[in-house]
């Protein structure tokens, strides 16, 4: 029987866990498998398949030779009402997965069965908020526990066995608009979580808690003029503000409630010790009301882990008048250059452009369009800051009720939105979902108020060409230089995967999941899940054999928010399931 608690324990590991002295699991997740997630085959215990989120497996069973071959072992239905918007990774442990659905639910899964073990289901009140859909990302794992975020903004931590919960923390109101949508991630036995909430005029922020019992540890304010605090002993300590005196880059009062929700969540680079995460959206949209560079809004920030101080921030879109969040995944990566090692990070902004960063400092190192078409900015300067192009800012309202409208490239659901890229330690290249269009934008005057929308724009969305929105690249961070490219008709708005077997796997809303070769970008396999593919995939090793795993539900922000966009996916079929793939042994060629 299905409820808010759990379903029925798996027997054969509630026996196995019997058997174990007290206090002991041979499951429990450590520190140092988090920290090894990039290079082990047999389990995912990280979003992003390693902490650094490079979505890079090294398995190569499966190759562009026989991925020919790769069919479905088993589905499941995530069941009810609630199928819209999946758009989880999931993680893999000792033949369990765990993945998120829409609506706060978690699943327990047999991976080799998919059996479902069990489940889990926050109850949810009548007044979330949620921007854009009733998504969630997916877990975190940590010892015995299986941690997630709420569209009511708590943290939930649940047995691994059982699905009971352990512990259950409110981490912000979702009465004035905060949510998290993010998967958690853990660092340093350091549980860390960001908010979403940036279109309410919330106060972005990111957090640390004790993964065994969600008491606070610290949280860091990401709006300039907000204090920062560590907790020690039951005592709260300041620890600096969020980079300068209240309103140095904002006007007025408006840094109480900027916006800037770190509502994607972060990632990790052991090599520097740096949490890397990227912020939202300043707020109201409306920039007229907020001269300044608004920090740290649309940004990316580097954060010491132990305590929460920023290290260093790189700010995309200043000033941003488009909503241009600044939140997509800043992936870490090495590459050589005259002889020497460069510690580098890369994103491909909502804005167009895709930046290369120093990750030890947040220095620009280059920076480059990865789509074809951008007005807002006539290019970048030497310090990777935007060149306005004034004539594209949509105008201050005046006598009548809106300013003047621009026809802005990109649209506000960007060149690149939440969709992760992946890199290719063997090709040396990223590969980003994209897509090409744009909106009529103009700016209204607005008022904050708790709770309510805090936007002061209005928008419509429109394609940039007939036959496709989606484009699927593979692009080299050293040059600049797009090396490959497939359309799609659709927006494209799930993650992407990439393989030591030359392969790169994503999805797309017309249902297919398919694979790519690396190197060429010819389509080599594809497969109808029956909904539109937003989640991330993934590729692990069990029993000699080699799994796919991908999420199924059309949703998410592009049927809500996509205006004549919108008209294109009017048709597709929202959905709520859980495929899984695997290479049969007999068909495996030497490798």
């Amino acid at each position: 029987m299905k409820h808010s608690g759990f379903r029925k324990p798996f027997v054969l590991s509630a026996l196995c866990a019997a058997m174990l002295l007290p206090g002991v699991s041979a499951w429990a997740v450590t520190d140092q498998e988090i920290l090894d997630d990039v290079k082990t085959t047999d389990q995912i215990v990280t979003n992003g398949m390693g902490l650094q989120g490079q979505r890079y497996s090294p398995l190569s069973i499966l190759n562009t030779d026989n991925v020919k071959d790769l069919r479905p072992v088993w589905t499941l239905s995530f069941g009810g009402e609630k199928q819209r918007g999946q758009q989880a990774q999931p993680l893999i442990k000792d033949g369990v997965m765990y993945v998120t659905a829409s609506y706060s639910r978690v699943f327990a899964v047999d991976a080799r069965t998919g059996k479902e073990l069990w489940q889990y289901d926050a109850r949810l009140p009548d007044d979330i908020r949620p921007c854009c859909d009733v998504i969630n990302r997916g877990v975190a794992l940590y010892g015995d526990l299986v941690i997630f975020g709420t569209l009511d903004a708590k943290l939930v931590a649940l047995n691994k066995d059982t699905g009971k919960v352990v512990w259950r923390k409110n981490v912000a109101d979702h009465k004035a608009g905060y949510s998290i949508t993010a998967a958690p991630l853990v660092v340093n036995g350091k549980l860390i979580t960001g908010v979403s909430g940036g279109e309410f005029g919330v106060v972005g922020k990111i957090e640390a808690y004790d993964p065994k019992n969600g008491e606070l540890l610290w949280t860091r304010p990401t709006v300039e003029g907000h204090m920062g605090y560590v907790y020690k002993d039951g005592k709260k300590i300041e620890n600096g503000i969020s980079g300068g005196e209240a309103g140095k880059t904002w006007p007025g009062d408006l840094w109480k409630t900027g916006g800037a929700a770190p509502w994607l969540g972060g990632y990790y680079d052991p090599e520097t010790n740096q949490l890397l995460f990227g912020t939202g959206n300043p707020a109201p949209w409306n920039s007229h009301l907020r001269p300044g560079d608004n920090l740290y809004s649309s940004s990316r920030l580097a954060l010491n882990p132990d305590d929460g101080s920023i290290k260093w921030h790189f700010q995309t879109t200043p000033h941003d008048g488009w909503d241009f969040d600044g939140v997509n995944e800043l992936v870490s990566f090495n590459y050589q250059e005259g002889g020497k090692t460069i510690k580098a990070a890369a994103t491909a902004d909502r804005n167009g452009f895709f930046y290369v960063l120093d990750r030890t400092n947040g220095k620009f190192i280059r920076g480059f369009p990865f789509v074809d078409k951008i007005t807002w900015a006539k290019g970048l300067d030497k310090n990777g800051r935007p060149i306005f192009d004034d004539s594209n800012r949509p105008g201050a309202p005046g006598g009548a009720d809106k300013g003047k409208s621009v026809f802005s490239a990109p649209a506000f659901l960007g060149a690149k939105n939440w969709m992760p890229m992946a890199y290719s330690q063997d090709t040396g290249l990223f590969y980003v979902p994209s897509n090409e269009w744009g909106m009529d934008i103009w700016n209204e005057d607005i008022a904050y108020k708790k709770g309510a929308a805090y936007l002061g724009s209005g928008f419509t969305i429109k394609p940039l060409n007939e036959d496709y929105i989606g484009v699927l690249r593979a692009i080299d961070p050293k040059t600049g230089k797009e090396v490959w490219r497939q359309k799609n008709y659709a927006p494209l708005w799930g993650g992407v995967m990439t393989t030591k077997g030359n392969l790169v796997f994503t999805g797309n809303p017309e249902g297919f999941l398919q694979a790519f070769n690396a190197k060429t970008g010819d389509k080599v396999w594809e497969f109808q899940t029956g909904s539109g593919v937003l989640g991330s995939p993934v590729t692990w090793e069990m029993d000699g054999e080699q799994y796919v795993s991908v999420l199924s539900g059309w949703g998410g922000a592009v049927p809500l928010w996509g205006g004549e966009v919108a008209k294109r996916v009017k048709n597709f079929n929202q959905g709520g399931m859980l495929w899984t793939f695997k290479l049969p042994k007999d068909l495996v060629a030497k490798h």
